[in-house]
């Protein structure tokens, strides 16, 4: 058993985690993946030459350097993970939950930050599902997945940067400031109980660690909306939500097209 160690800069998330898994997959020389997403480093224990695997991973583009490779190494044992797959399941739920809720009331309070905030969930939504729902499947299924949500996110996001500029250069009503502060509020709640769950795992793998920042992030830009809500009540303007909305659909924009990699 080989195993080769990979430098990655670009791998800082569970899209490229889920891009260097389903672009290996077919190379049945390879046993396991070890991703340590805080260093940018990735294991790969295998049977064979590392040429081919090298030549996959640098397909995608991700900033890969091979650091070296051990030729007597030992597989670790697989470490169960169905407690982590739970807790994914309970974020899951969370993210899509508040994909519906902040969606609708975005909608019913004309509030762009509102509805960006819950594309931002979505994405999330679509990664996590991505890792839960791909064990065992055909790489070419998983592919076809991969590229309709990146598509209807890509979607989405072009649909919420048109209607922010409609908003911009039009006469539009302020949106309702407490429902921006309320459901901004329940939802950083949300991401706090997620949060929470993930780091009660006290997990070293690498997906938990990426969710722990997907989580984190999301945290931020609710804190985001929430201050647009504040500064709509100050201002009496609708300037403030439309520019928190373009900062997210910016990220929502971004995640689209690391998950549209997924599919390559």
């Amino acid at each position: 058993m080989k195993k080769t160690t990979f430098h990655i800069s670009k791998m800082d998330c569970p899209s490229e985690e889920q891009m260097i898994r389903m672009k290996l997959e077919p190379y049945k020389e390879v046993k396991q993946l070890s991703f340590d997403i805080s260093n940018r480093k990735l294991e790969v224990y295998h049977t064979e030459e590392v040429d081919k695997i090298h030549l996959a991973i640098s397909e995608l583009k991700l900033n890969d350097r091979l650091e070296n490779t051990e030729d007597e190494a030992e597989l670790p044992l697989a470490a169960d993970d169905s407690h982590q797959r739970k807790i994914l399941w309970w974020v899951l739920g969370i993210n899509f939950g508040f994909f519906v809720v902040e969606m609708t009331t975005g909608w019913i309070s004309n509030s762009m930050g509102l509805i960006a905030d819950s594309l931002d969930m979505l994405a999330d939504s679509i990664v996590y599902a991505l890792s839960l729902f791909a064990v065992g499947g055909a790489v070419s299924r998983k592919k076809k997945v991969a590229k309709f949500s990146g598509y209807f996110q890509m979607g989405l996001a072009l649909l919420g940067f048109s209607e922010v500029l409609r908003r911009f250069f039009s006469e539009s009503e302020t949106p309702l400031f407490q429902w921006m502060i309320v459901i901004a509020v329940l939802a950083l709640i949300g991401n706090l109980v997620s949060l929470w769950l993930i780091n009660k795992a006290k997990s070293e793998e690498a997906h938990m660690q990426a969710s722990a920042i997907f989580t984190s992030n999301d945290i931020i830009v609710n804190g985001g909306v929430i201050l647009a809500g504040v500064l709509v009540y100050w201002l009496d303007s609708k300037w403030p939500d439309l520019a928190i909305g373009a900062i997210v659909f910016t990220f929502v924009m971004r995640g689209a097209v690391r998950i549209l990699k997924i599919a390559k």
